[in-house]
C-alpha cells in the first residue's frame, strides 16, 4: 500500500495543499489567492477565516485531483508564512482583528520604545532575533491594545494569539488543540530558542499575557486529529514548520553547514548551524531550524528583498519585457553585462548589510548598454546579493570552528532560471544543486509529518530520497569572480550614498 501526505502551504498571497507519495513524489495539487487588505500605508492584514476557508477548498480539491480520500491519508504537515499575527476567542473561535501580516510594519513606534529602554541585547540573546516590527511579539501587542476589550479578555484568559499555522491547526481540529512548533515559536521575538521555551522576562516587558499562548512541540509531531467532517474522515495532524525551517528541511540539510536559497520574491537563505546557539558577527539573525525531536538545532538566516522581484520590475515598471519567462532570452541577447551593476534596492537592503535608505542604482551604463545588459544586469543582482549572503555565514561559520559552505541547494520560482544558477555557481565557486522537486516547503511539512507517523524511519531515509535534478558547477576563475563581488560592494556603496 502507498502511503500519501497532504500537506498545506499557507503562504502570503496564496494557499495551497499537496498530496505527496511515500517517495517524496507530487501526486497532486491546488491552489487558491486570497484577499491583501491594506487599510493604510505601510499595513498588510488578511482575513482569518479567509486564509482557513480557502486552505480547506484547495486541500480538498487537492485530494479529490489525485483521485483519494481522507482514509488514504496517513498525515497531513502544514507550512505557513511566519510572523503573521492572529489573535481569536478561545469560546467563539471569532478572530478579534484581522491578521496582522509578516511585511506590516505598524508596530514600528513600540518597537522604538523597547530599543530605547536596553532590551536590543536581551532580545538578540534569548531569541536570536532583532527587535523589529517584521516579528510577532510587537504585532500581538498592538492587537491587544486596539481591538476593544481585547487587554481585559486577554487578562482573563479569553483569548488565543497563533500564527497561522496555530490558526489552522485550531480549525482543523475544531478548537481542541491550540499548540505551534519551535520553528514558528521561533519568530514572535518572544520565545527563548535556547531552551525551546517562552520568555516570561520578554513576555512582562511588552505586557503579553501568557494565557494567550500556544503550547510549543517539535516539528515533527502528532499534534491533534482533523473533524471527521472536514475532509471525510480524521487525519492526525503530525507536522509543522514555518516556510523558510520547512524548505530546509525538504532539502534535506539536516546537518551543520547545509544551506539553502529560496529564489522568490525575495530571498531567503538559511543554513543549518547544528545543535550550538549562535549569534552572528554578520549581520544575519538567528533562529530555530524544523526538529523533528525534543532536541533545540539552529540555523542562520539572512533575506535579500528584492529578488525575483527585479524582473516583475523589468515587466510592468520599464515594460522591458511583455511575462517574466521572457527575461533568461533578452539576458542572453548579451554575453555579459557589459560592465553594468544594478542594485535593486528599491525597498532599501537586507542582509548582510542592513541599510534601510539605499535606493535603486544603475551604475556602469555605456551608449553601448542595451536592455539586454540591463536585463542581465537585473538577474545577476540576485546572485550577487545571494553571493554577499552566503559569504557572511560561512564567515560566521569559520569564526565558530566550522567550516565554509561547501554547496548551495535552491529552490524557489528563480531557481529554473538556468542561467541565473549557472551565475551564482560561478560567484560562488562552489556547486549549486537544483532537487528534483523544488517544492521543498510543502515537502518539508510532508517529510516532518511522515516522520512522526512511521512513513519514514529516520533522516537517513529522507537524505537518501533527496535527488539531484541538476549541479551547476562553477567554470568563472576566482580571481574573476573575486572582481566582480568587488565591484557589486562598491555599487552597493553607491546606493547607500544616493
Amino acid at each position: 500500500m502507498t502511503s500519501f501526505i497532504l500537506a498545506l502551504d499557507q503562504g502570503t498571497s496564496s494557499s495551497r495543499s499537496i498530496v505527496f507519495d511515500e517517495r517524496g513524489r507530487i501526486v497532486a495539487m491546488a491552489q487558491r489567492e486570497f484577499r491583501q487588505i491594506y487599510p493604510q500605508p505601510g499595513w498588510v492584514e488578511h482575513d482569518p477565516e479567509e486564509i482557513w476557508s480557502s486552505q480547506l477548498a484547495t486541500a480538498r480539491e487537492a485530494l479529490a485531483q489525485a483521485g483519494l480520500a481522507a482514509k488514504d491519508l496517513k498525515a497531513i504537515g502544514i507550512t505557513n508564512q511566519r510572523e503573521t499575527t492572529l489573535v481569536w476567542n478561545r469560546r467563539t473561535g471569532q478572530p478579534v482583528h484581522n491578521a496582522i501580516v509578516w511585511q506590516d510594519r505598524r508596530a514600528e513606534p513600540l518597537c522604538a520604545q523597547l530599543r530605547e529602554q536596553g532590551l536590543e541585547p536581551q532580545v538578540r540573546e534569548s531569541t536570536g532575533l532583532v527587535i523589529d516590527a517584521y516579528f510577532s511579539g510587537t504585532k500581538i501587542r498592538w492587537i491587544l491594545d486596539h481591538a476593544p476589550g481585547a487587554h481585559i479578555a486577554a487578562a482573563q484568559g479569553e483569548l488565543a494569539f497563533g500564527t497561522v499555522d496555530s490558526w489552522l491547526l485550531w480549525k482543523l481540529t475544531g478548537g481542541r488543540v491550540h499548540a505551534t512548533d519551535v520553528s514558528n515559536a521561533s519568530r514572535t521575538m518572544l520565545f527563548d530558542i535556547r531552551h525551546n521555551r517562552w520568555d516570561h522576562a520578554l513576555l512582562g516587558a511588552l505586557h503579553v499575557p501568557d494565557s494567550l499562548l500556544p503550547q510549543v512541540h517539535p516539528s515533527s509531531h502528532v499534534y491533534g486529529e482533523s473533524e471527521p467532517g472536514l475532509l471525510g474522515t480524521s487525519v492526525p495532524i503530525a507536522g509543522i514548520a514555518g516556510d523558510q525551517q520547512s524548505a530546509l528541511f525538504g532539502q534535506a540539510c539536516f546537518k551543520a553547514g547545509l544551506a539553502k536559497n529560496t529564489y522568490g520574491t525575495g530571498c531567503f537563505m538559511l543554513m543549518h548551524t547544528g545543535e550550538a546557539f549562535r549569534t552572528s558577527a554578520n549581520g544575519l539573525i538567528t533562529t530555530s531550524a524544523a526538529q523533528p525531536t525534543q532536541r533545540a538545532e539552529f540555523a542562520f538566516e539572512g533575506s535579500v528583498f528584492i529578488g525575483g522581484a527585479v524582473v516583475q520590475w523589468l515587466r510592468d515598471g520599464l515594460n522591458a519585457i511583455k511575462s517574466s519567462s521572457e527575461v533568461q532570452a533578452l539576458a542572453e541577447s548579451v554575453p555579459d553585462a557589459g560592465g553594468v551593476m544594478f542594485v535593486p534596492a528599491f525597498t532599501g537592503l537586507g542582509a548582510p548589510y542592513w541599510q534601510p535608505e539605499a535606493r535603486g542604482t544603475i551604475v556602469g551604463l555605456t551608449r553601448g548598454t542595451t536592455m539586454g545588459h540591463i536585463a542581465r544586469a537585473a538577474l545577476e543582482s540576485i546572485a550577487f546579493q545571494s553571493a554577499a549572503l552566503l559569504q557572511a555565514m560561512s564567515r560566521d561559520a569559520m569564526s565558530a570552528g566550522g567550516s565554509a559552505v561547501s554547496e548551495l541547494r535552491v529552490d524557489g520560482g528563480a531557481c529554473v532560471n538556468n542561467l541565473l544558477m549557472q551565475f551564482q555557481a560561478d560567484l560562488l565557486g562552489i556547486p549549486v544543486v537544483r532537487p528534483q522537486v523544488i517544492e521543498t516547503t510543502a515537502l518539508g511539512a510532508a517529510y516532518l509529518a511522515g516522520l512522526a507517523t512511521g512513513v519514514w524511519k529516520n533522516l537517513d531515509e529522507l537524505a537518501a530520497q533527496w535527488q539531484v535534478e541538476r549541479r551547476f558547477e562553477p567554470t568563472l576563475p576566482r580571481e574573476r569572480a573575486e572582481e566582480l563581488m568587488a565591484r557589486w560592494e562598491r555599487a552597493v556603496r553607491q546606493a547607500v550614498v544616493v
